[in-house]
Order: structure tokens, then C-alpha cells, then sequence
């Protein structure tokens, strides 16, 4: 399907009533897992080749493994030297390959997004680790389809919680975003840590539309910066971080880019930014 018509059903889904209907089906997780199964078998690597042809994803920059279905090739391993991870001890690092935009929380724990509000707490609910994030930066990493679908620990630290959230599966693309709280009624996985540098962290997996699974490595334990924290299956999917007031400096470009509807290009391993001291 091209990019056109795939705007074109996105459209007809989220802004039609006929298409709401059948968007009611779409962003059920059961048929997500049937999907899943699918790109799992054998018979999914007939779309391999088109995959990468359409999306122009550069096979050099990867392992050359032999995949045995589609997932296998979605979830390939990049080189290592193709995502040096920041050296500066000091450096706040990009947990993906994505678009990157940055948001201030307010002393009642609400941020904005498009028209949609959010309150820290449905974003992380029952959590019984977190702190209350008032003042602090919500930072929301968008991964598109030929975007690298492995994620990493943005710092060294010690998982204190981890919990998976059942919810429906909107797709994370804006045309969604503009119109429901997606980051609060999908299924996510959140994962609470306290760090090494900036204070204690949630960093929080969102499934989406098409998505068959979040793969976490590790429930609980230490965590080492930089290093693969897990994957995405089959789709474009989001990661949320919250960090605490005056942990992180966050540069102010990032904050005005999103003011201004443009996402910022970031990779995995990248300095997004610094530690406050």
C-alpha cells in the first residue's frame, strides 16, 4: 500500500463515521495477536523484499541473518558502529531511532499533547514507585515503520516496577493523536527506574495499531546504559519518558520544534541531553 493510501484509509477510519465503526475492530489487541501470529510464520517472508523496497531502508547498515518470517526482519539487528552510544557520562541519551518531541509537565502532573490531555497518572497508573514528575519533561519518541524497532536503557539504574497496561491499539500517527488520548487508552508496558543520573525515570513502551507484541528484556534488576532494553513487533509505535524537575537539561529547540508541529529527528544511542548538576 502506498504512502497516499495509506493516508486516505487513516482518513476514512478517523474521520468518517462508517470508518469509526470499523476502527472499533482495528484496535482491538486480539486482532493485533492474530496479525502477530502471522508475521511470526514462515509464509510471512514473502513481504520482505518489498518492505525494504518500499521503505528504502539501507540492508548494508544491518546483521545479514537469514530470516525466517517478516518479524525476524523487522526486528534486525543493526551494526553496532551504525549506533555509537554517546560517551559523555553527563549525556541524556535517546532510547530509539524516532521523532522526538518535548513537553513540560505542570506542577499537577497535566501536560498537553495535540488536543489531548494527559495527567501523569493514566499514563502510569497504580504505580507505586513513581514520583509525582510535577515540573518535569514529558519527552515522546515516535518510531515510524522503517524506523530501527529496538529500544534501549537510557542510563545505568535498577528497575524498581514493571507493569503491562491492557488498552485498544489506535495507530500513534497524528491523525490519531489529534483526536483520542492514544498514549492513555493503548496497551503499553511501563517500566519505573531509578537511575544512575536522572533521578527516577519512567520509561514507557506504547503498542499500536498492527502491533503484536512489546518485548521487554528485563523485569527487574540493573540496567546498563545503552544497552538493548527490548523491541517492538510489527509496526510504527511510540515511546514515552518522564523525567523529574531539574534532572535533565532538555535543549529549548526541541520544546519550540514541537510548539510548531515539527518532530525532531533523533537515532538510538544520540545526546537529546545533559544532566543538571
Amino acid at each position: 500500500m502506498k504512502n497516499n493510501d495509506e493516508s486516505k484509509l487513516l482518513r476514512f477510519l478517523y474521520h468518517t463515521i462508517p470508518g469509526r465503526m470499523v476502527l472499533k475492530l482495528l484496535t482491538m489487541p486480539a486482532l493485533s495477536r492474530i496479525v502477530g501470529k502471522y508475521l511470526d510464520s514462515a509464509i510471512s517472508g514473502f513481504h520482505i523484499r518489498g518492505f525494504i523496497k518500499k521503505n528504502g531502508i539501507d540492508m548494508s547498515e544491518y546483521e545479514k541473518p537469514r530470516y525466517s518470517c517478516f518479524n525476524d526482519c523487522f526486528t534486525r539487528k543493526i551494526l553496532p558502529e551504525k549506533r555509537p552510544i554517546c560517551s559523555e557520562e553527563d549525556a541524556l541519551i535517546s532510547p530509539c531511532d524516532a521523532r522526538l518531541s518535548a513537553y513540560h509537565i505542570d506542577e499537577n502532573s497535566v501536560f498537553h499533547i495535540k488536543r489531548s490531555t494527559y495527567q501523569v497518572k493514566d499514563l502510569i497508573p497504580d504505580s507505586k514507585f513513581a514520583p509525582d514528575y510535577n515540573g518535569g519533561t514529558c519527552l515522546v519518541f515516535r518510531l515510524c515503520v522503517d524506523d530501527y524497532h529496538r529500544y534501549a536503557n537510557i542510563d545505568n539504574g535498577n528497575i524498581l516496577e514493571n507493569k503491562e497496561v491492557q488498552g485498544r491499539l489506535h495507530t500513534v500517527r497524528p491523525i490519531a493523536v489529534n483526536r483520542y488520548p492514544v498514549f492513555t487508552q493503548n496497551s503499553r508496558e511501563y517500566t519505573i527506574i531509578e537511575t544512575e543520573n536522572f533521578g527516577i525515570i519512567a520509561q514507557i513502551e506504547v503498542g499500536a495499531m498492527m502491533i503484536g507484541k512489546i518485548k521487554n528484556h528485563k523485569k527487574s534488576g540493573k540496567v546498563v546504559r545503552g544497552t538493548e532494553k527490548g523491541m517492538f513487533l510489527y509496526g510504527g509505535s511510540t515511546i514515552v519518558v518522564l523525567l523529574e524537575k531539574d534532572k535533565a537539561e532538555i535543549p529549548e529547540e526541541y520544546f519550540e520544534n514541537t510548539k510548531n508541529d515539527i518532530e525532531t529527528r533523533v537515532l538510538y544511542g544520540s545526546k537529546i541531553g545533559v544532566k543538571i548538576k
